[in-house]
């Protein structure tokens, strides 16, 4: 499908899902691919499947017909993740194509994302049997708990969608979870007026001594910090955690926003002394900026934070660095980097579901977008 003419919208309404059945078989989400083919032989991790499980919950809650594909999805990254997580709340990340795990299990990121998705099945989902497994697993992989910021801010999220959904058994495990992640999120250096980067025109470059950032440098899915400070700062009434992640939401958005695009942070990360724009660029920053607006947009009604979501699907379409395409309309494929001049024409599963969710929220808030 050719790029739509600069200033005409693109009329997408639903992106298939024909790459995102490609990647899965009946165990689970292949990590990576090349090209578009699965590379089995690298096998699946939780990270992609707790990404996947949260797409097709949302999916599902979004389609008034008969899902009978998104059910068996569901099915099948569910038991996944039911696996992973040991008696005492440890869990494994990764498992090779013959269905054994290949790690020590523990709580890195993935256990963080297991609990953030499994939080949302448990307060989206509508069969019986599926919230009552999500809750089960749930309630076991918070027994465990790490001393890192970004797992227990992916956790936070799930959470603070279980405790928003009212699921009675999981709202003291939610409201510990929270908590938890708020005291990993340190202040970053005060700011004076109107040095914070904001998403306007015009803003102020943030120096060493007006970064107001939890960590030296944007690293790695930035935009669950503010996301789970929004989200976790609503469920439990903590206005001050809730405006914490609207300032750092703010900062971030505008960061990342040059000349009315989105300019990403690299692989490398971006601090205050780094030039722009930098490579290679992770979809997975623009998805997890977008949930994080929408976040605040549903929470808020402020205009801008829905104006986030429409830059990270632009910069899907080609409104980016380099000018290029970073999804396939016609089979929902994600590719895997933005090049100084291209992408990586890999497909992996984190690409493909930065690619979906992203169009998803533009889909959930009705939103309109163009090329440039």
């Amino acid at each position: 499908m050719t790029s739509a003419p600069p200033g005409h919208s693109t009329t997408v309404s639903r992106l298939p899902l024909a790459h995102l059945f490609r990647l899965t078989d009946v165990r689970g989400i292949f990590e990576h691919a090349e090209d578009d083919e699965p590379r089995t032989e690298h096998g699946y991790c939780v990270d992609d499947v707790a990404r996947a499980l949260s797409f097709v919950v949302h999916e599902a809650a979004m389609t008034e017909e008969g899902t009978p594909h998104l059910t068996a999805l569901i099915g099948t990254y569910l038991t996944f993740i039911e696996r992973a997580i040991q008696p005492n709340g440890a869990t494994h990340n990764r498992m090779n194509a013959d269905g054994e795990w290949t790690d020590v299990a523990a709580g890195g990121d993935w256990w963080g994302r297991a609990i953030g998705a499994l939080g949302t099945t448990a307060a989206l989902a509508t069969e019986p049997d599926v919230v009552e497994r999500a809750t089960r697993s749930f309630q076991r992989a918070a027994r465990w708990d790490t001393p890192d910021m970004h797992a227990r801010l992916f956790a936070a999220v799930g959470a603070a969608d279980a405790l928003a959904a009212d699921v009675p058994r999981l709202a003291g495990a939610a409201r510990r979870l929270i908590r938890r992640a708020d005291a990993l999120v340190e202040p970053g250096l005060a700011a004076g007026p109107g040095e914070i980067a904001g998403s306007g025109a015009g803003v102020r470059r943030p120096t060493e001594s007006t970064w107001p950032w939890p960590e030296p440098r944007l690293r790695y899915a930035n935009g669950v910090i503010p996301e789970a400070l929004i989200a976790g700062g609503s469920a439990i009434g903590n206005t001050h955690m809730f405006d914490r992640g609207l300032r750092l939401l703010d900062f971030l958005l505008g960061t990342v926003t040059v000349d009315g695009h989105l300019s990403l942070p690299g692989t490398e990360g971006w601090g205050p002394r780094d030039a722009r724009p930098q490579f290679d660029q992770q979809p997975i920053e623009a998805a997890k900026l977008a949930q994080a607006c929408a976040r605040a947009w549903n929470l808020t009604g402020d205009t801008r934070w829905r104006d986030g979501v429409t830059l990270a699907w632009r910069w899907f379409l080609g409104d980016n660095d380099s000018g290029t395409r970073m999804v396939d309309l016609e089979t929902g494929a994600g590719y895997d980097g933005l090049m100084p001049s291209g992408r990586n024409s890999n497909r992996g599963a984190e690409s493909t579901l930065a690619a979906l969710s992203t169009h998803q929220l533009v889909r959930q808030l009705g939103l309109t977008t163009e090329t440039s």
